[in-house]
């Protein structure tokens, strides 16, 4: 029985270091690759020159859609460089990417619902949060809780005396 609990926390430890760390370097290069202006492109109804419509931000700056598809801005790319550095850093130690992995699962699922609501879709003015960005935090977000919640509990209940 104790052999198996062995295996079945290194199995689970390195489940976790491997998420925070997947999710670590996805959002480092995401925030990263947020301020090469090669990357970035104008929504598809704004023209080449002129005016860009800018919903409700406080910061315009380096507005744009990253690789054709998600709003950000250089707010939001800041963001993405800590939450990536962050989970490098947790990737190094089971509790950390434990902890990073709920953490993170928790604040992501919460970053849904306020980009699915128009008056909280630009997190109150800061950073875009709507669009495609609703479908990729929570395929995230359901990443981490798969790492952070459920395989703890399986583990939890299947050591069970």
């Amino acid at each position: 029985m104790q052999d198996k609990f062995k295996i079945s926390f290194k199995s689970l430890a390195d489940l976790e270091k491997a998420v925070a760390l997947i999710l670590g370097i996805t959002f480092l290069t995401i925030g990263i690759a947020g301020f090469l202006p090669q990357f970035m492109a104008l929504p598809g109804s704004a023209p080449v020159t002129g005016d860009v419509y800018i919903p409700r931000l406080s910061s315009s700056d380096g507005y744009g859609h990253l690789f054709g598809l998600f709003p950000t801005n250089y707010v939001h790319n800041a963001v993405h460089i800590v939450v990536g550095l962050l989970g490098l850093a947790a990737a190094t130690s089971f509790s950390g990417s434990l902890v990073y992995n709920q953490g993170f699962a928790i604040a992501y699922t919460a970053i849904v619902l306020f980009g699915l609501i128009p008056a909280t879709n630009t997190t109150f003015g800061l950073m875009p949060i709507y669009g495609n960005n609703v479908w990729f935090n929570a395929l995230t977000a359901v990443l981490a809780a798969y790492a952070g919640f459920v395989k703890p509990a399986e583990l939890a209940k299947a050591t069970e005396v």
